[in-house]
């Protein structure tokens, strides 16, 4: 199965330069767990609730003048809408993440969540949430 077919399409993306209350006002709106941050049509980041509260709330920064490309998390991993699900579910355990925007071209087309991949196909997440737990207690 490829991640193209169980990704879900509407992506609630915010551009880097926006601040970060834009950021927040989309959230209430929206009701996501995250925003894939974007420049142009490329992905550059993407903002949790955690980053919002970590690097804005709690160091004390203006939301209306800090721009989202200043607290958002960098460097993050993605995967192609052409990838198996399971290598999507593989570089999650990896990296210890719960979603990845979904890139094809370059372009940002879905993310993809354990979410989605517990309803697509239990067996793989079953595993996941075995070996996502044991992890965490080593950690």
């Amino acid at each position: 199965m490829l991640v193209k077919e169980i990704m879900a399409k509407q992506v609630i993306t915010i551009d880097a330069d926006a601040s970060v209350f834009d950021a927040c006002m989309i959230y209430k709106e929206k009701k996501v767990g995250c925003l894939v941050v974007t420049k142009g049509e490329t992905c550059a980041g993407i903002v949790t609730e955690r980053d919002l509260i970590e690097r804005t709330i709690c160091q004390q920064r203006n939301p209306e003048k800090t721009k989202v490309y200043e607290i958002m998390s960098q460097n993050i991993k993605v995967v192609s809408a052409l990838d198996t699900v399971e290598k999507a579910l593989e570089t999650m355990k990896h990296y210890k993440i719960k979603k990845l925007p979904v890139i094809s071209s370059q372009k940002v087309v879905g993310i993809i969540t354990v979410t989605d991949i517990a309803i697509a196909r239990p067996d793989l997440s079953e595993r996941f949430m075995e070996s996502w737990m044991k992890a965490q207690w080593r950690d």
